[in-house]
């Protein structure tokens, strides 16, 4: 029997589709000569990863530039998805064909809408609604005006862009009219909050009367913007009151109830103590997703569902902190970005292309900034600010940055903004970001601005003055000590790394004043009130380098909390309680540039003596040579030369401490194990200058701990003819330089001395006068009935210090062989002797460098030259870099 043609061709038919289901798909790409930008319904991910890849790097290339001129990274963000739009490279043919098809706009617009989800939910973490209700005298009027005539100003241009540029028929006034009011009445909270932490006015009256009205400003706006799309997606009136009234039950359903709730989940799975568990992460971003859905299916966007969840969370423990950290990395770096290309996919700005419609965006951005910047002006005039301060709080609040972009992509989807009238807002947003910090730095400098909070960076502030007044302050910082006395009483240690803490808790102990005698401790009380005014006081500075993160931010507007959690000063605290010091801590996050000017902004306000800047270098193994023996290199090479991105970053830190600290300064180099051994020894070329007689003093102070020993020697450059092969020819002896100086040579501890001015014939002279009052006060021993001799603790110091004299032409060289000679590796404690130094080392330093090895200029520029000297040779020891407070020579 055979098969009838059409059973024939049928079967035939269902072979092939069965052999076509079969086959693999082509996974030759681009090595069969498909285009890899080729759009694919079935398998997206290739165009996207292309498309996210251009948007990232267009975004951080942007960032690079921008940032040097203190610009946000929203600028940054922005301009990238205008110029990947048609304002730019969409004019490039075949550019947003193969790049940004039309095809693939909602795969794109997905992934950016989930990311601008996760965002509103990171901006509700930030708010903290409890600062409202702290200074709600001063932020309510500013908030409310700060809505209420910008939204005045808005409504009123919203007429004439109404007649000239949007179709009646399809957009009603009263819509419109709204989009443009809630666009000039919102505040870019995120942005500000960065813009307060990186110029450092968070703790300023202005900064917490800003961020306060910020936060109730965000609130009303989000809340507008919900009124509006529920009016624009309502077919009526009467469904328009359903959606709010809904919109308003689950706001409430979500304060009162979700709240208690997340509370719970965060107690019981031990999320506020040990951060947020995984159990605790699922159920918050199912909280997050459901809210979302749920403003977004009763007609309300759904951002404002994930603004809900995100201010529910608790904010106990740094709970919200943790939340942020956890989530920021990924919406900062990849759905932001696609959302604002996706926003600059829509500005045309080509379309900008008359006068009329110029004149109509210069209106725009000048209306918006006088409607927010006189609001709130004027309200914070009236509210106990002075003009300078009031202006500075309205050019603030007039931020716009990504929350006006958010608010208008919400307009132009929902089809009551034109791409014309968009791009016109678009611009009007960039321009008022761009000119915040700059205005506000002219507006109001470092200098005029006036401290508010008693924690944050440590600045005299209104607390302090009431603490004075009930004597409840620290008497360490409400008495201004005298700083006759040669000991210095009052330390900044500055923390910034785990690994500093060993090395800083070493010398904070060998600084602490040793017991009294037996016979002093059983003295009148007088006695005992002098001890204790003697007594040291160290001040621990936290530094965090504040980084584009948003929980960076956070953190500085919640340094309250991080003082008593940051692990650093919890160790370095218990470690003073347990030696009975007097310590007290502070925290500053700041950005990197500024990190500098903040420790000498703390030490001024502290009045401070002497500032402890550690430097611990890598660790790194050492060379092999070609032979397969070890090379023997400086023990300085990771630090100096080798790891040069971290040394260099850091030399520049300590650095700019040295030029912003307007006190002593001691930066040490640890390159051992540091601390009080059974003898800790101490060696100091002196040379001579402020830097070397600071460093005498240092030096005297740390012998008065038994455990302390040192040797000082005073290095006379003299060009004298010696034998420089054999070791000790290099010196004139102490005995020699005592003959034809006449000086006497004791027993005592020196510090070494930096010279300062012109190497002029006067200022040589009174240097050397200066070094040699100060030789002279260590080393002659004082006469029967002299006030010295009621300082047993003194004598007691001077009495572990080797005084020695030498002259030698080359006293770099001179230096090393004596430290060379000493039984025991010494810690070395040299003047930094950078600042108008009158004797001249660098042609010996040169030389020395030759015979050694070469240090990189900016390691000479921070140790100075006989600390380079050091360095250059290999001298495997810790070492001490003393700097002198800016002062005259008389």
């Amino acid at each position: 029997m055979t098969e009838s043609p059409q059973i024939s061709s049928l079967s035939t038919s269902l072979a092939q589709l069965a052999a076509q289901r079969r086959a693999a798909p082509d996974q030759g790409g681009l090595l069969t000569g498909k285009d890899p930008t080729q759009y694919n319904p079935s398998d997206p991910l290739r165009l996207w990863i292309i498309q996210v890849g251009i948007i990232i790097i267009t975004t951080q290339l942007l960032y690079l530039v921008l940032r040097r001129l203190r610009q946000p990274r929203v600028i940054a963000e922005v301009l990238g998805g205008i110029l990947l739009g048609p304002t730019a490279f969409g004019r490039i043919p075949g550019f947003s064909k193969h790049i940004f098809p039309s095809q693939s706009i909602p795969f794109l617009s997905l992934s950016a809408n989930i990311g601008l989800c996760l965002f509103l939910f990171l901006v509700g973490l930030e708010i903290d609604v409890s600062i409202i209700r702290r200074n709600a005298r001063l932020s309510v009027a500013v908030a409310g005006a700060g809505i209420v005539i910008p939204f005045a100003f808005g409504a009123a241009l919203a007429i004439p862009l109404y007649k000239h540029f949007i179709e009646s028929t399809q957009v009603s006034y009263t819509h419109f009219m709204l989009f443009t009011g809630v666009a000039y009445s919102i505040t870019a909270f995120p942005v500000l909050c960065r813009i307060l932490t990186e110029l450092k006015l968070l703790d300023t009256t202005v900064g917490i009367v800003v961020l306060s009205a910020g936060v109730g400003n965000d609130i009303i706006g989000w809340t507008l913007l919900a009124l509006s799309v529920a009016l624009v997606n309502a077919g009526s009136g009467l469904t328009a009151l359903w959606v709010l009234l809904v919109c308003i039950g689950w706001t409430l359903f979500m304060l009162f109830l979700v709240s208690r709730v997340l509370l719970w989940f965060a107690h019981n799975t031990g999320s506020i103590e040990n951060g947020p568990t995984i159990f605790f992460m699922t159920i918050t971003i199912l909280t997050l997703f459901s809210s979302a859905f749920f403003t977004d299916v009763i007609g309300v966007h759904a951002i404002f569902g994930a603004f809900l969840a995100g201010i529910i969370v608790p904010r106990e423990g740094g709970l919200t902190i943790a939340l942020t950290e956890k989530l920021e990395d990924m919406v900062s770096v990849i759905f932001l970005p696609l959302y604002f290309t996706l926003s600059g996919l829509s500005t045309d700005l080509g379309l900008l292309n008359t006068g009329t419609i110029w004149g109509y965006t210069i209106a725009i951005f000048t209306l918006a900034f006088i409607g927010k910047f006189g609001g709130c002006t004027i309200a914070a005039r009236f509210s106990g600010f002075n003009w300078r301060e009031a202006s500075t709080i309205g050019t603030l609040m007039s931020c716009k940055g990504l929350i006006e972009l958010i608010v208008l992509n919400v307009g132009l989807s929902a089809g009551i903004l034109t791409r014309l009238v968009f791009s016109m807002f678009v611009l009007e947003a960039l321009v008022l970001t761009c000119a915040t910090t700059p205005i506000v730095s002219f507006l109001y400098p470092p200098h005029l601005r006036t401290r508010a909070t008693a924690t944050g960076s440590p600045f005299g502030n209104i607390r302090d003055h009431k603490d004075k007044e009930s004597g409840t302050g620290n008497p360490v910082f409400d008495v201004k000590q005298n700083d006759d006395g040669v000991w210095k009483r009052r330390f900044t240690v500055v923390l910034d790394k785990l690994e500093h803490l060993p090395s800083m808790m070493a010398i904070t102990q060998l600084l602490q004043p040793p017991p009294p005698a037996y016979a002093q401790a059983e003295s009148s009380t007088t006695n005992q009130s002098t001890s204790k005014e003697a007594e040291a006081h160290f001040g621990a500075l936290r530094l965090i380098e504040l980084a584009d993160r948003p929980s960076d931010v956070m953190k500085s507007s919640a340094t309250d909390a991080l003082l008593h959690t940051d692990p650093l000063l919890g160790i370095f605290r218990t470690f003073a309680e347990l030696n009975g010091l007097s310590v007290s801590a502070a925290l500053s996050i700041v950005p990197f540039d500024a990190l500098a000017y903040s420790v000498g902004e703390h030490v001024r306000a502290r009045d401070t003596q002497l500032v402890l800047v550690p430097w611990l270098p890598s660790a790194q193994a050492p060379e092999i040579t070609e032979a397969g023996m070890v090379q023997d290199g400086s023990p300085f090479d990771p630090l100096f030369r080798t790891d040069h991105s971290t040394s260099l970053v850091h030399s520049h830190f300590v650095r700019g401490i040295f030029a912003h600290a307007d006190t002593n300064v001691a930066l040490l180099i640890c390159r051992a194990p540091f601390g009080v051994r059974e003898q800790t020894h101490l060696f100091l070329p002196f040379v001579g200058g402020p830097d070397d007689r600071l460093a005498l003093d240092f030096v005297v102070q740390l012998c008065a701990n038994p455990r302390v020993r040192a040797t000082v020697v005073r290095i006379t450059k003299r060009d004298i003819s010696v034998d420089v092969s054999p070791p000790e020819s290099p010196h004139l002896r102490a005995e020699e330089t005592a003959q034809a100086t006449g000086a006497t040579i004791t027993s005592v501890t020196g510090f070494p001395d930096t010279m300062y001015g012109k190497a002029t014939t006067q200022t040589k002279l009174q240097s050397e006068t200066a070094d040699g009052v100060t030789w002279a006060k260590y080393t002659t021993r004082p006469s029967s009935g002299s006030v010295a001799t009621v300082d047993p603790t003194l004598n007691e110091a001077l009495s572990r210090v080797t005084f020695e004299e030498l002259a030698s032409p080359t006293p770099l060289h001179a230096a090393l062989h004596h430290a060379r000679t000493l039984k025991q590796r010494p810690i070395v404690v040299v003047g930094r002797s950078r600042r108008l130094a009158v004797e001249d080392h660098h042609a010996e330093l040169r030389m020395l460098e030759g015979e050694h090895s070469a240090v990189r200029a900016d390691v000479r520029k921070t140790v100075g030259d006989i600390g380079t000297a050091f360095v250059s040779a290999g001298f495997d020891a810790n070492m001490f870099v003393m700097q002198a407070s800016s002062v005259q020579l008389d």
